[in-house]
């Protein structure tokens, strides 16, 4: 498989994943959503995490070293503005500040996120996502990181995979802040895309080169043949819903449709003028990919579906189906529906996962072929988009470093690098290993 001169590779992290709390109020522990939502469970959450705050030279490290020639960090909302508004912290800041610069010294373009699912649990009390505030509050907070890192920052994203953020979050109840509303959970995703709008003007007005969005994309497979018309609702749902209002100025018909008939009061918080700041024009389109939807109809359920895996394949440790022909139908779809308006495409690839047994051996190595094999198929499934037209023009290998994966806690590892949670000991991979040498012939 070859790829374009210019093609962007790099590797990526999540803040509350990988942080810790530490002096700076960073990680778990620093008045995050995910904190209680954690402790409400009565599991651990990101209080220690990768580590990543005391030892972050040491990973930086083993990014220059990996041959990545970009790393995605997100911010923690958090971490910057503890209560969620007013004045920025100022080591909060100052963190991120100083890792942008020794990514540039290490030859690596920063590229920031400033939202990955962590949200000031002040903010949750006053309402979360589905109150309107917290858009504006969202604002405030990207004008604050921009004026300080705007300036050497290659890349922005405002949101990461606001469909996760809903779906598990609101709709479901799995994630944080664990709500579980149906259709009622529509306004957090309105007040989501308005953060996103609002956010990227707040961007470019402090020099911001280039900025986006990534949402988690993946094409609806119908289980039979009577499950078309669930399927048709579930790529309504995940992809269209966060995608039509930033590349066709509103929300798709289906959608709107949908919310009249079955909870109309919801639509009253779309207001005049939303649309223009939610279209604001992008750069570039994250997409986060996983597996297809595998959706059967389910009568007396909330939405009339259910969501399963692809039955009959690979399965990774999360228990994920490894369908890498999903992707290449995510990437040349979405050129399909946006034509001409789909900007460059930017895919974030997991690196499998691997169960928490998966610890180095007497020699210290780590040996994780099927990691390998899902990225190989997974890069190859990116060519052939390429070749099919899609405008792909970079990827990023999530994550970098195993840390706290969410609501499986530390069940799960997806990093290049091996984490010792005892001892934050880093080891990289066989799959880390196996990326730098395909890089290198990449040139």
């Amino acid at each position: 498989m070859t790829f374009p001169a210019g093609f962007v590779w790099g590797a990526s992290t999540a803040a509350y994943q990988i942080e810790g709390g530490g002096e700076t109020g960073g990680g778990g522990g620093r008045g995050s959503v995910w904190d209680l939502f954690s402790w409400a469970r009565g599991v651990p959450g990101g209080e220690a995490a990768g580590g990543h705050e005391g030892l972050w030279p040491r990973d930086l490290d083993l990014l220059r070293d990996l041959g990545v020639g970009a790393y995605r960090f997100s911010v923690a909302w958090s971490r910057v503005q503890p209560g969620g508004r007013g004045r920025a912290s100022v080591p909060g800041l100052a963190f991120y500040d100083r890792l942008t610069d020794e990514l540039l010294g290490r030859g690596v373009q920063p590229w920031a996120a400033l939202h990955h699912w962590d949200l000031p649990q002040a903010l949750q009390d006053a309402g979360g996502w589905l109150a309107r505030d917290t858009a504006y509050r969202f604002e405030e907070y990207a004008s604050l990181v921009a004026e300080r890192l705007a300036d050497r920052v290659a890349a922005f994203v405002t949101l990461t995979d606001p469909f996760t953020v809903v779906a598990q979050g609101h709709v479901l109840g799995t994630h944080a802040p664990g709500l579980r509303l149906g259709l009622e959970a529509f306004p957090a995703a309105h007040h989501g895309l308005l953060a996103h709008g609002l956010a990227v003007r707040a961007l470019r007005e402090a020099g911001a080169r280039q900025v986006g969005l990534a949402n988690g994309y993946a094409p609806a497979w119908p289980a039979t043949d009577r499950d078309e018309r669930a399927a048709t609702l579930m790529s309504t749902l995940r992809g269209d819903l966060f995608t039509d209002p930033l590349l066709r100025g509103g929300y798709p018909t289906a959608l709107l449709n949908l919310l009249s008939e079955r909870a109309p009061q919801v639509l009253e918080v779309v207001r005049a003028g939303d649309h223009a700041v939610m279209a604001a024009p992008l750069d570039f389109l994250g997409v986060h990919y996983t597996q297809p939807d595998w959706v059967r109809s389910r009568s007396g359920s909330r939405l009339g579906l259910e969501v399963g895996t692809v039955p009959d394949r690979e399965r990774t440790a999360s228990g994920a189906s490894v369908v890498p022909e999903g992707l290449t139908q995510t990437l040349t779809g979405l050129k399909a529906r946006y034509g001409d308006t789909c900007p460059p495409l930017i895919v974030t690839v997991g690196s499998a996962g691997a169960a928490d047994t998966d610890t180095p051996d007497e020699g210290g190595r780590v040996r994780d072929d099927a990691r390998i094999r899902y990225l190989d198929r997974h890069l190859e499934a990116v060519a052939d988009a390429l070749t099919q037209g899609a405008p792909v023009r970079g990827v990023f290998v999530h994550s970098l470093l195993d840390g706290f994966e969410w609501d499986a806690g530390y069940r799960l590892r997806t990093g290049l690098v091996h984490v010792d949670f005892g001892t934050l000991e880093r080891t990289p991979r066989d799959s880390y290993r196996w990326l730098r040498d395909r890089l290198r012939t990449q040139g």
